[in-house]
């Protein structure tokens, strides 16, 4: 007996107020389907179907890559949505987990207990609900006397009686795969809004003396679906609560966990310290004692163990072991600071290798460079890598000096143990143990002081 799995994605999301498909939002740093999908892959299901419809082409090209899709052209309800997915599923025997692609937040462990409970309890169908403090807007789940669900009302169907209920639908269900798809051929749309409820299946099976159960979770937060940016602000903040409070657990120092914003598919090693306002985003990895100052905002990049890294922005790049970057540094995409660097204050790096022990202290912008070990570039250094059309690389041998106020023009190759003179503009390759100088010498002017305007001023004030 398998066990499959449908996402509905349809929706078009109205009241999010976007041309984004509602469920391409993102929440921990990956939209809102991706985390659904992936929970349920991490249970080990056999296939999943997608349901999309609103920017069909948009949502099918996030998940294709992981499930199987099919559209809906007509948005005529939940029941109808699920219908879509028969020609995939209809003949298969087992189970099938029914999920909302805009309720986020359920956990993989909800989902295997869900499963489990399901196949031990011979249901036809387990209902996933939940206790609400305010129930409003949601499906009521009504049960009979000996605690068997009857039925599941929506909102505006709901008579005072069954609005007064406080256990929700969470809009996740576990069915009898083949008695799902037959239920379904029997729900009409005989309801206030017209629509074919999923939820109806339920009356059907009961009626046909199947078990219609419930399982019953304890987080209430899991269940909620996210239908506007205030549900959306909210699910973040779960979400991100819930993933510092693992890395916490797992031995990683948030000074300030509340204003620490950790994507989901980050990585943090132990002994990590990690200062207020710090963002961490996409697959970043941080290994071990490593320390992020406060501000310091990192995306797809891997810093290695004992690096510090102050109050600096970090892109798709990669931080050696016991280096240190920053303050106020920018590594963009394709740079990499090697073994004990130093990159520091208002210092600009893009597509650039900066080598073991090398050291760019201040003000300073290396973009297409390859950079030996035991470099050091003075401040104000500016490699001059793009002419208006095409960039151009430059290459530093080990130990080079680099003084300050230098523009390195590439292509150039400065060989090992070189040294560019201050103030030099470099067009020209350095061969080993040589010094380049390219300025205009020295020439002083005698008496030039009283050719200028403002020492007539300043006799005035003299007398």
């Amino acid at each position: 007996m398998g066990r499959y799995s449908i996402i509905m994605a349809a929706g078009k999301g109205t009241r999010m107020k976007s041309t984004l498909p509602k469920v391409l939002h993102k929440v921990g740093g990956k939209t809102m389907v991706d985390l659904v999908l992936d929970t349920i892959l991490a249970v080990g299901v056999e296939k999943i179907v997608t349901v999309v419809g609103h920017e069909a082409e948009m949502v099918r090209a996030q998940v294709e890559d992981r499930s199987s899709v099919v559209v809906q052209t007509e948005q005529l309800g939940t029941g109808h949505a699920v219908k879509m997915a028969a020609p995939i599923l209809a003949k298969q025997e087992g189970s099938t987990l029914i999920a909302s692609g805009d309720a986020p937040l359920f956990t993989k462990a909800t989902y295997e207990n869900a499963f489990a409970y399901h196949e031990q309890s011979g249901n036809a169908v387990t209902v996933l609900t939940a206790k609400a403090a305010n129930p409003f807007g949601y499906g009521r789940v009504i049960r009979a006397d000996d605690g068997a669900v009857l039925r599941i009302v929506e909102q505006k169907d709901a008579n005072e009686a069954e609005a007064g209920v406080d256990e929700i639908n969470t809009g996740v269900y576990v069915f009898d795969n083949q008695l799902l798809f037959a239920a379904l051929e029997q729900v009409t749309n005989d309801n206030a809004q017209g629509e074919y409820y999923l939820p109806d299946t339920l009356e059907i099976l009961r009626k046909q003396d199947q078990v219609v159960g419930a399982y019953q979770i304890d987080d209430f937060n899991q269940s909620m679906g996210v239908n506007d940016r205030v549900a959306l602000a909210q699910a973040n903040q779960i979400l991100r609560q819930r993933i510092n409070t693992q890395h916490m657990k797992n031995g990683v120092t948030l000074i300030d966990p509340q204003t620490t914003y950790i994507d989901v598919d980050v990585q943090i090693g132990s002994d990590t310290v990690i200062e207020n306002n710090v963002v961490l985003k996409g697959h970043t990895k941080i290994d071990s004692n490593v320390v992020l100052t406060a501000g310091t905002r990192i995306i797809d990049s891997e810093i290695k163990t004992a690096s510090v890294i102050d109050n600096s922005t970090i892109e798709e790049s990669v931080v050696g072991p016991e280096a240190t970057v920053g303050p106020y540094a920018h590594l963009r995409p394709a740079s990499e600071v090697g073994v004990r660097a130093h990159v520091g204050n208002f210092v600009e790096m893009k597509k650039a290798q900066l080598g073991t022990d090398s050291k760019a202290g201040h003000l300073t912008y290396i973009g297409d460079a390859t950079i030996g070990s035991d470099v050091n570039i003075g401040a104000g250094t500016v490699f001059v890598n793009y002419d208006g059309q095409n960039k151009h690389h430059t290459t530093i041998g080990d130990r080079a000096f680099i003084g300050s106020n230098t523009k390195i023009i590439g292509p150039v190759e400065m060989k090992a143990e070189t040294i560019s003179a201050a103030g030099s503009t470099i067009t020209d390759d350095i061969p080993e143990h040589a010094m380049g100088i390219a300025r205009a010498r020295q020439e002083n002017k005698p008496d030039f002081w009283e050719r200028l305007p403002v020492a007539d001023k300043f006799k005035s004030l003299k007398k």
